[in-house]
């Protein structure tokens, strides 16, 4: 008798795109910071700043890219998922805004809003469409213009850049794609990490511009120590779930918070550095375009090969925060 074979979701294609402009670090002097603490503390050496573009620009050029190399046209994708914290507008979603410069007329679109954590949680719903067979292509985007909520006269002005990358998911019965994920959420941290105005419990008034409460605020002591905490918890949770042991871990993709977070995440999952893919030392971080733009690098890279076992890792505002497996 033929048993019937699971569908998942296994990537298909990856694009990323970063906008020209270099900053770098010594343009932070001016805020009492140095090259030297930034990458010693953070890993970061420089990052991108769009200029002229806005968050769907960056998107949709990466959705292209993802496309490239593969079979499917954007006529072709069913969904357009966009993760970002900096949408073109309130209204409508900036997915939207990506459909129509692609021109994938047959494409469901929206947004979700996980901060950093946005791309994991976008390839999670991304992979759920998939597998009920509702969908076949999914792309998935994270994409982010930190630059335009950056109080570029605080110290904390040295984390970001700006963004975008993108994941094709398609469907397949082989032995290969997503098989676990673990999401989490706590409510609890939402003002260690957020922006204050321009939302429907502090519209923007002349008020709110004078007190700079459009851009973002963060405890870094707060976001160090959740992270460190909580992304060895649900690394260990996946792996445990699935009778698995760090060695079984070929690569890490994760988010790229600080080069300090995830060292001490290594650390304590007994994960060896050298399988952590970083590229915060180009690009600083990217919020939800991270984990899809160090994936498209590391597989451009040709590190990733047939049967390896990839990890998934993401800590971001709200909190939220998550893992998810990935054999190739």
């Amino acid at each position: 008798m033929d048993v019937m074979q699971k569908t998942r979701a296994y990537i298909k294609g990856t694009g990323s795109y970063v906008p020209p402009k270099i900053l770098k670090n010594d343009f932070f002097e001016k805020v009492g910071s140095s090259d030297e603490w930034i990458f010693k503390n953070l890993g970061i050496r420089e990052r991108r700043i769009a200029q002229g573009e806005v968050t769907s620009d960056l998107a949709y050029k990466a959705g292209l890219k993802a496309l490239e190399n593969t079979d499917v046209t954007p006529k072709d994708i069913d969904l357009i998922i966009v993760a970002t914290s900096t949408p073109d507008r309130q209204a409508p979603s900036t997915a939207c805004f990506v459909q129509e410069k692609m021109k994938a007329p047959q494409a469901v679109a929206f947004d979700i809003s996980a901060v950093c954590s946005g791309g994991l949680y976008g390839i999670a719903i991304g992979c759920q469409f998939i597998e009920t067979g509702m969908y076949k292509n999914v792309l998935v985007i994270g994409a982010d213009t930190f630059s335009t909520i950056t109080d570029w006269e605080r110290k904390d002005s040295v984390f970001f850049g700006d963004g975008a990358g993108a994941i094709l998911l398609s469907s397949t019965t082989e032995d290969k794609g997503f098989f676990d994920f673990k999401l989490h959420a706590d409510g609890t941290g939402k003002y260690h990490f957020n922006i204050p105005a321009g939302g429907s419990e502090m519209p923007a008034s002349e008020e709110t511009l004078k007190q700079r409460l459009h851009y973002f605020q963060m405890n870094g002591k707060e976001v160090f120590e959740t992270a460190t905490r909580v992304l060895p918890e649900t690394i260990n949770e996946i792996l445990e779930a699935n009778r698995l042991t760090s060695d079984s871990v070929d690569w890490v993709i994760p988010h790229q918070p600080s080069i300090r977070i995830l060292q001490e995440t290594a650390r304590k999952t007994n994960i060896p550095f050298e399988k952590v893919m970083t590229n915060m030392d180009k690009y600083a971080n990217t919020s939800g375009g991270t984990i899809p733009i160090v994936l498209d690098e590391t597989y451009k890279s040709g590190k990733i090969q047939t049967g390896n076992i990839l990890l998934f890792a993401a800590v971001g505002s709200g909190w939220t925060w998550g893992t998810a497996l990935y054999k190739v």
